[in-house]
């Protein structure tokens, strides 16, 4: 039979330890159509044969196809429900309080709803604004385009790690030379101007807590007074602010989708220009000075506008496009399970008896020559009525006789 020896309380510690990995995000993983899976929900009726769209898409770490592959991140975009480029647009309410939008914007309420979630989550209140600096009361500071990643567990695990969060971007969009006009779109041509890094430098000197856990402010590196977007530890959201993650009042044109039927020039039907009159692209284009922000935000499906940033702000390559370390807290219980030196010195197994069923110690006649010994291979946990709970194996067996005391470390982390 086994051998038992109680475990006292002075033999039990417990600690809390934290493990950090890196996490590096190409600009492959975000930009590649195989690494980006849409979730096309959203479906409009009216004009033409209509728009389908995503309300989220996901960035996976290789083909989204394989079963290897790894969710990294959601994105999608929002619009505040109160700020200029919602009001604007907006036509008034129904009798049954919807925002109501003329049709050529697009997807307008589904922006506000995104908004929202995110700011009741994170913020604790739905109807809250999300400002860069956090907290700031400052109207210019509110944000009202967001650019929303949610980063998976699998990554975050328990947290991000302040101070170690940074992503590539480009600031300035590309207006592609094409003849015979001096300027063609730009909504499909990756960009390569103003390569600007965004991190959370100096969080961990100005820590704060929101509704939605540990918030630090995204700043410019390369001016750290410019807040730029929002970092939420705890639930790994990054929330950023498309007024200054880009130049937003540069020109935009190109073809996104729309409710439109009939083709117009090359442009099919469902399809339709925004901006690039200016510029002698397709004359009959409805908002020829049309923005990134807010015309875009405002005329973009989510799948447009999200297809945009992730293939050209993001840009295609092999260079790093987000990196951070993540937190995963370990909580550890140490028990000393120690032996005298007149304690488990033979074997209990039940093959090391005698004919009479009792423990051979010592070979009969060898007193005066042979010690008792055994060699410890394995520890059991057992609980107050005796039923095991854990098993602890050694990594090699260790000889106890009655010249040693022995003291085995057993670690239980969870």
């Amino acid at each position: 039979m086994a051998t038992f020896k109680e475990i006292s309380a002075a033999d039990v510690k417990t600690s809390k330890s934290v493990l950090n990995q890196l996490v590096d995000v190409i600009q492959e993983d975000i930009s590649g159509s195989a690494t980006r899976k849409k979730y096309q929900l959203f479906v409009t009726g009216g004009v033409g044969p209509g728009v389908t769209s995503s309300i989220y898409q996901t960035v996976f770490d290789q083909d989204f196809s394989l079963q290897t592959s790894n969710a990294i991140f959601d994105t999608t975009v929002g619009l505040y429900a109160k700020g200029s480029p919602v009001v604007s647009c907006s036509s008034g309410m129904d009798s049954a309080g919807k925002l109501l939008f003329p049709s050529q914007s697009m997807m307008m309420r589904e922006k506000v709803d995104v908004y929202q979630q995110y700011a009741a989550n994170l913020l604790g209140d739905a109807s809250t604004a999300f400002s860069t600096p956090y907290g700031s009361s400052t109207s210019t500071d509110q944000v009202d385009a967001a650019l929303f990643l949610s980063f998976k567990r699998l990554f975050t695990r328990d947290k991000i790690k302040r101070e170690t969060f940074a992503m590539r971007m480009y600031y300035s969009g590309t207006l592609k030379e094409s003849s015979p006009h001096p300027f063609g779109p730009n909504l499909n041509v990756t960009s390569e101007l103003d390569e600007r890094i965004y991190t959370d430098f100096g969080a961990a000197s100005n820590r704060r807590r929101t509704f939605g856990g540990e918030v630090g402010d995204l700043v410019d590196a390369n001016d750290t007074t410019r807040s730029v977007g929002l970092v939420f530890y705890d639930t790994g959201t990054v929330v950023l602010n498309v007024d200054r993650i880009i130049s937003s009042s540069q020109p935009v044109s190109g073809v996104i989708d729309a409710m439109r039927s009939g083709q117009v020039y090359d442009v099919p039907t469902g399809r339709t220009v925004i901006g690039g009159t200016a510029h002698g692209f397709y004359p009959n284009s409805l908002n020829p000075d049309a923005t990134f922000s807010p015309d875009f935000m405002v005329s973009g499906s989510i799948d447009d506008i999200i297809d945009y940033f992730t293939t050209t702000r993001f840009s295609s390559g092999s260079l790093t496009a987000a990196t951070f370390q993540n937190n995963t807290n370990i909580n550890s219980t140490l028990l000393f399970c120690r032996a005298t030196a007149d304690e488990f010195n033979y074997s209990s197994n039940p093959t090391y008896t005698n004919s009479a069923n009792r423990i051979v110690v010592i070979d009969e006649g060898q007193e005066d020559v042979q010690r008792s010994f055994s060699f410890i291979t394995t520890v059991g946990l057992f609980d107050a009525n005796d039923n095991l709970l854990a098993v602890a194996k050694l990594s090699r067996p260790i000889e106890k006789n009655d010249e040693k005391d022995l003291t085995v470390r057993v670690r239980l982390d969870f």
